[in-house]
């Protein structure tokens, strides 16, 4: 599956440090609202699994009455797909830096992403809200989908509880969860979320630094550049 997907779609250049962060969180959670924040202060770009698929399921093809129908049904879309959409996704928006929001939903989708992809993410935003008001916020945002209506909000509650929430486990027993009170309001949700993008900033720069040092520092690259320059001295004297 693996190389079906890089070779259709394409992969990053062997080498290059791409920066991932997963947000978690159940529908109406506010995973969104939080991610545009992030995209406006941190400089990520924000994928949406959702939003790629229903992009998708409004193209006239089969693979798009496909998704359409699955989602129409609260089912899940196969991986293999929407890791197709999502590497295309990355690779298209020339960034280094991203946000995908409502992914891995499964234990399958996590595999799969490993398997084609396999950028270790730095971390696993989750936005943990009670059920209650992820309902009351559900049907009243008033967005128009077609998905927002009771009894599909209450088979994507289970999946939820079913399928994504032993991915958040997963990831915890890692190190990498960083959970936060999604029940605040949106700007009090966001404070929280800068301490840890914030944290992540510089943690990456200290990184940079410390690699920095340790090439400068190195003794035998030290002897090379001497030994070059002396070569290059005699080169230019003859």
């Amino acid at each position: 599956m693996a190389d079906a997907i890089k070779s259709q779609v394409g992969s990053f250049p062997p080498g290059k440090k791409i920066t991932v962060v997963f947000v978690l969180g159940g529908p109406g959670s506010g995973k969104g609202t939080q991610c545009s924040n992030i995209v406006k202060q941190f400089g990520f770009t924000h994928l949406s699994a959702g939003d790629l698929l229903r992009e998708e399921a409004k193209s006239d093809t089969e693979q798009g009455t496909m998704v359409k129908n699955l989602m129409h049904e609260g089912k899940l879309v196969p991986s293999e797909l929407i890791i197709k959409l999502l590497l295309k996704a990355m690779l298209q928006s020339g960034n280094d830096k991203f946000l995908v929001d409502g992914f891995p939903r499964n234990e399958e989708n996590r595999q799969a992403y490993e398997s084609v992809i396999g950028i270790e993410p730095e971390f696993i935003l989750f936005i943990d809200c009670p059920k209650e008001e992820l309902e009351r916020r559900i049907l009243h945002r008033n967005q128009g989908r077609d998905d927002d209506n009771i009894d599909t909000i209450r088979k994507r509650f289970e999946v939820f509880q079913e399928s994504t929430l032993p991915v958040v486990q997963y990831y915890e027993k890692r190190g990498k969860l960083r959970k936060i009170d999604g029940a605040k309001s949106p700007d009090a949700v966001f404070e929280d979320v800068k301490a840890i993008f914030s944290q992540l900033n510089t943690t990456q720069e200290n990184q940079g630094s410390s690699m920095s040092s340790r090439v400068q520092s190195n003794p035998l690259k030290r002897f090379l550049d001497l030994l070059c320059g002396c070569f290059g001295t005699q080169e230019a004297r003859s």
